[in-house]
């Protein structure tokens, strides 16, 4: 009985603050489920629950201990089910609120939070039933607590319930009230640098079709530190970090094309460039005299380029003609989101972790899978304002795929469910153990894979050229050279059975000393817009066709490089020759000068463009011949790469993206008996 007695009273004492914070848990919990705002108030909210959610754990604990050795001897059947049912729901309910505290939840992991849900609940209602069971059974016992036989929830325990939640609600509307108190309310974000020059209109960031929600400049927190995001996207923005985005405003290339305009026009001109290239210097304010675009080493916006907030903070599109034509918006902050302090950051973090919810509506805004949020920078075009001439189209990958078979769009309103996105070529599900994985375990890459075959190499960085080397290898063009038939095989005297004629495929070679023609199909198999694409005034792409004999004797050659590394300038190119108003060749794209086109080649998606070659078959060729075609891809042609890359040049890497040889038989010029002459005594020769 002494016993008994004590495990009483130390079950009442355990239950009074057990209930409480028991109670206050599920008012803080029901209030996050309830209230889908994000403020100050929910986030505090959230924390007070994890809070008393722990000391609940730690008072519960014993609790379940002692009321089971004191209870377990009355041998009431429901009762003790619903007492086992109560102590697996806890169990439930505090291994899922604990992992949702320490790891967080996922778009693999969301069904932890409806388990914890579903558990709490489901906690309730059987506690209630417990209690109900408790009174039908012991009615008489009930009546009796007062005498110590039975724990009762005496005035002073209520009144201790009722205290602590009205201390837990008072304590948050008091912080709540300092966060008010101690936020100013906000005003409009000046530029970084004062004053600021106006050049193209009282527009700020014309050049440049970018646009912020407010119609003000961004605060440099607001769209730089990446480091932050890469905390937790760790795999994520290790692929960023290698990726063309990152690099966009460090390419040594682009530095030399924004320092040249900048000298020729001056430091607002580069906003027309940097809307894409470094939007942390145009939106931040940077760009006008006095500041530093993002070529310049050593600021934020060179060594970010494309920033994590550069895409996920983009809110809308102004319009798909390109030059950063979009709406930034930046996002809602969680509670300590600019401190310095290591506590307060990794409070942040755990915010974020625990209620991502807002963090990801605008994370991942819709428009983010959409091809058209491509087309706000791959897309391109020039106007009266830089070129001093006249509105010209430039490179527009948007509109190349809208109008290729991957599309599937028969307008830009309209299209078939079953198409393929710019993300899904550049952007592939891969690996990942990321917050944002589904339930796969697979993210869209953040390498951005495309092209560029300089800056990887350049950076020393062997997986992300291999990755881009093995983009452009797989599938996507492809190389045919059709077998030279001839219609003018010779004849013979001699009887042939017509069934054994193919009549759908007349025989292939070459007659010595005759001119030869071969030619050869090259098809965009695999590109979801025109190949190529991109800056192709100063990429270099050509056909190399090579003829050899047995002996492996040049017979005809296209498409060579010098020891400088130029190509022959007569080899089969896939370009433009922008040029200016003088009708001079623009070569170092500096494209403010640049008012039209000498000359354009490129292949359509699903299109195929055929290149004819001829050339002599010298009398001297061991037979057969072999033609071999490749096509070669470099980042970069020569001409441009030495003046950008100045010190910085080396020899840059060439891709053979496709290759494709044929072998063909060479015949002698035949000799067919005139018979005619032959009764006259002579024979001659006569040409096929």
């Amino acid at each position: 009985m002494f016993a008994v007695k004590n495990l009483l009273q130390s079950e009442q004492r355990l239950s009074k603050w057990m209930n409480a914070t028991m109670l206050a848990s599920f008012i803080t919990g029901l209030v996050a489920w309830i209230i889908d705002l994000h403020n100050v108030y929910t986030q505090i909210n959230s924390l007070v629950h994890i809070l008393i959610g722990t000391f609940f754990f730690v008072l519960a604990t014993p609790y379940f201990y002692v009321h089971f050795r004191r209870t377990l001897a009355f041998r009431r059947a429901g009762l003790i089910f619903s007492g086992l049912c109560l102590l697996a729901l806890w169990l439930v309910l505090i291994y899922t609120g604990f992992y949702i505290a320490i790891f967080g939840l996922s778009e693999s992991t969301g069904y932890v939070l409806q388990v914890h849900l579903v558990s709490v609940l489901s906690f309730v209602a059987v506690l209630i039933l417990h209690i109900l069971v408790h009174v039908v059974f012991f009615p008489k016992n009930r009546q009796k607590s007062t005498s110590g036989q039975f724990p009762s929830y005496t005035k002073g325990s209520k009144s201790l319930l009722l205290k602590v939640n009205i201390a837990v609600q008072a304590s948050m509307l008091l912080v709540v009230l300092g966060f008010a108190i101690a936020t100013p309310e906000k005003t409009p974000t000046q530029a970084i640098i004062q004053p600021y020059q106006y050049n193209y209109g009282e527009h700020k960031f014309r050049p440049a079709q970018t646009e912020t929600h407010d119609d003000q400049f961004v605060r440099y927190e607001d769209i730089a530190k990446s480091q932050k995001c890469v905390n937790c996207h760790t795999e994520l923005g290790e692929q960023w970090m290698s990726s063309i985005h990152r690099m966009a405003a460090a390419d040594p290339a682009y530095v030399t094309n924004i320092d040249l305009l900048t000298k020729n026009k001056g430091m607002s001109a580069a906003r027309y460039c940097e809307g894409c290239h470094a939007p942390i210097a145009l939106l931040t304010g940077q760009l006008t005299e006095g500041g530093f675009h993002g070529g310049t080493i050593n600021t934020q916006a060179h060594a970010e380029g494309i920033s994590c907030m550069s895409c996920h903070g983009i809110q809308s599109l102004s319009h798909e003609k390109g030059n950063g034509s979009y709406v930034f918006a930046p996002s809602t902050d969680y509670l300590f989101a600019e401190t310095s302090n290591a506590m307060l950051e990794w409070i942040n973090e755990r915010l974020i972790k625990v209620n991502p919810a807002q963090h990801r509506k605008e994370m991942a805004n819709p428009l983010i899978q959409d091809p058209k949020m491509c087309a706000s920078c791959h897309s391109q075009f020039m106007d009266k304002e830089m070129n001093s001439w006249g509105w010209l189209k430039m490179q527009d990958e948007y509109s190349a795929w809208v109008d290729s078979p991957y599309a599937q769009h028969h307008d830009r309103e309209f299209a078939n469910a079953d198409y393929t996105r710019c993300q899904d070529c550049h952007m592939p599900l891969v690996d990942a153990k990321d917050p944002s994985a589904n339930t796969d375990g697979k993210a869209r890459s953040h390498r951005f894979i495309g092209a560029n075959t300089f800056v990887p190499v350049m950076r020393n960085d062997k997986t992300q050229f291999e990755l881009t080397k093995k983009f452009l290898q797989t599938n996507k063009i492809r190389l045919d050279i059709d077998e030279p038939n001839r219609q003018d095989a010779y004849h013979s005297e001699f009887h042939l059975d017509e069934s054994l004629r193919d009549l759908t495929e007349a025989p292939f070679f070459f007659y010595l000393g005759e001119t030869a023609k071969l030619d050869v199909v090259v098809t965009n198999v695999g590109v979801g817009h025109d190949f190529p694409g991109g800056t192709i005034d100063i990429n270099q792409v050509w056909l190399e066709f090579k003829v050899v004999d047995a002996h492996g004797e040049v017979v005809y050659h296209s498409g060579d490089i010098d020891e400088q590394g130029f190509v022959d300038q007569d080899a089969y190119f896939y370009r433009s020759k922008p040029v200016d108003r003088f009708g001079n060749h623009v070569w170092k794209h500096d494209l403010f000068n640049m008012v039209g086109r000498s000359f354009k080649r490129t292949i359509p998606a699903g299109k195929s463009d055929i290149v004819n070659y001829s050339f002599d078959v010298p009398m001297w060729v061991e037979p057969p011949l072999t033609a071999t075609v490749r096509l070669r891809y470099r980042k970069l042609n020569n001409q441009y790469a030495t003046w950008a890359l100045k010190e910085q040049y080396f020899a840059l890497p060439i891709v053979d993206m496709a290759w494709e040889s044929l072998d063909i038989p060479i015949e002698l010029v035949p000799k067919v008996i005139d018979h005619n002459a032959s009764n006259k005594g002579d024979t001659g020769n006569v040409s096929p």
